[in-house]
This record gives C-alpha cells, structure tokens and sequence, in this order.
C-alpha cells in the first residue's frame, strides 16, 4: 500500500481555512511617580535638614549635605522620586518630624512629567 500526501486544496471559504489566533496582552502602564521635594526655609537648621535626608530616604551624609547645600542655595530639591503611596508617606513623616522638633522645615510632593 502507497501513502499519498494529502494535498490541500486552496478554499475560498473561511470555515474549511486554519488559523491561529494570537493572543494579546493589553499592556499595563507603570504607575506614576512622584517627586518629593524638600523647600527651603530660613529657620529651620542645616543638620537638622541633613539629619532627615539621612534618617527618611537613606543617604549617607555626604550625600545629604551635598542636597542640603542645593535646598539652601536654590530654595528646592527633589529629595527621591517614588509611587504616590510611598511619596505620600515619605511627606508625612518629614513633616511630623520637624513639627515634633519645632522647625517649619516643608516637604512636597508633585507628579513626575
């Protein structure tokens, strides 16, 4: 007994056709972030200020003097850039730090462009 190959015979019709279906994931965006800045005042002292960056966003201390000196010269930094709920709470705690501590150091944050 001989095999043939069986031969494809070209149709018009969809239903007799073989496709493949592809699926396609929707792609998910990043979440934005959020810049944290630090605003300059003429109260509030430079070791305190130093002592935060160190303390809520992990510098060493040449790093934080290093944005210290830049808050105090350019009136702001950006401090670190993170979600809206880690931004929010960075905030927070910079603020009722230096409120308990008595000094009107301020602390912001805005949407990354």
């Amino acid at each position: 007994m001989l095999l043939q190959p069986l031969m494809m015979t070209d149709k018009q019709d969809d239903e007799d056709e073989t496709s493949i279906l592809l699926k396609t994931r929707p792609k998910t965006k990043r979440p934005p972030l959020y810049k944290v800045l630090l605003l300059n005042d003429d109260y509030t002292p430079m070791e305190f200020v130093v002592h935060v960056l160190e303390r809520f966003f992990n510098m060493t201390h040449a790093q934080a003097f290093e944005v210290m000196l830049t808050v105090h010269k350019k009136g702001v930094a950006v401090v670190g850039v993170f979600s809206h709920e880690i931004a929010e709470t960075k905030v927070g705690q910079v603020m009722d730090f230096a409120r308990r501590h008595q000094h009107p150091l301020q602390c912001t944050m805005e949407k990354e462009e």
